[in-house]
């Protein structure tokens, strides 16, 4: 009986030291909640935002030269509620780098046949000579389908004018990955393209200048001829280089 009663007593005090040695006594276990600790990687690296826009924006682009910016932008500004009026809205001022006093102004326009019915104002024309205008002005309505704003380092940019062939087989040679890439190489980031608001095979293509000496050989090389000319581009090109002075 005896030695039944310590053999019990053995394979008693075996299970207690079994289950305090794997931590089944009821002692607190010091494991760290890893679930809990784990950092939330996502909020503190959020993913870039798009910068690239492909819903079509109507643009009305004035091209003109003046006498004297400092005269023209006051002109200029007091004639915002007219251009308000026709649904157009102030995006890009610039002067050209060759000739200073050669100005680019970009609009966004609601209504196309608004903005040309603005083009046509003989406001327009008066308060051109108001801001001492010295030529016949250039305008343009453009329907852009691709624009990227995302903020670069150069304040210099192209417009480049042309006429195509056939818009579809121009925009798949222009968006080809080497097409992209070529440009890329020779100084030259697309920021925004589109063709005529009336007719698609006017084309309008504003790029910038990342590097200017590569950009201006570029655009003489065979290179971009030949590549022109695989996407169906027709006569000459018209280009005008520009520098930003106001953005909207």
């Amino acid at each position: 009986m005896k030695s039944l009663r310590f053999a019990c007593m053995i394979i008693y005090a075996s299970a207690v030291f079994f289950l305090t040695s794997c931590g089944g006594g009821g002692e607190k276990t010091t494991s760290t909640d890893t679930t809990a600790a784990t950092t939330d990687t996502t909020s503190m690296n959020p993913a870039p935002a798009n910068t690239i826009t492909t819903t079509p924006q109507n643009m009305m682009i004035i091209k003109h030269r003046i006498a004297d910016f400092a005269k023209w932008k006051p002109a200029y500004d007091g004639h915002d509620s007219a251009r308000l009026a026709d649904g157009l809205h102030n995006y890009v001022i610039a002067r050209g780098m060759q000739d200073s006093n050669m100005v680019l102004v970009a609009l966004k326009a609601d209504d196309v046949t608004k903005a040309k019915a603005f083009a046509k104002d003989p406001g327009l024309k008066a308060a051109m000579k108001k801001g001492g205008v010295t030529s016949a002005p250039s305008v343009s309505l453009v329907t852009m389908v691709f624009q990227d704003t995302a903020t670069i380092s150069s304040d210099i940019r192209s417009e480049a004018t042309f006429k195509v062939k056939d818009w579809n087989a121009w925009q798949q040679a222009f968006e080809a990955n080497d097409a992209k890439q070529e440009r890329m190489d020779n100084g030259l980031t697309v920021r925004a393209y589109g063709h005529d608001a009336d007719d698609d095979h006017k084309v309008t293509v504003v790029t910038a200048v990342v590097d200017s000496a590569k950009a201006y050989a570029y655009w003489k090389s065979d290179m971009l001829k030949k590549r022109r000319e695989a996407a169906g581009v027709t006569g000459t090109t018209e280009r005008f280089v520009f520098r930003i002075i106001q953005r909207y």
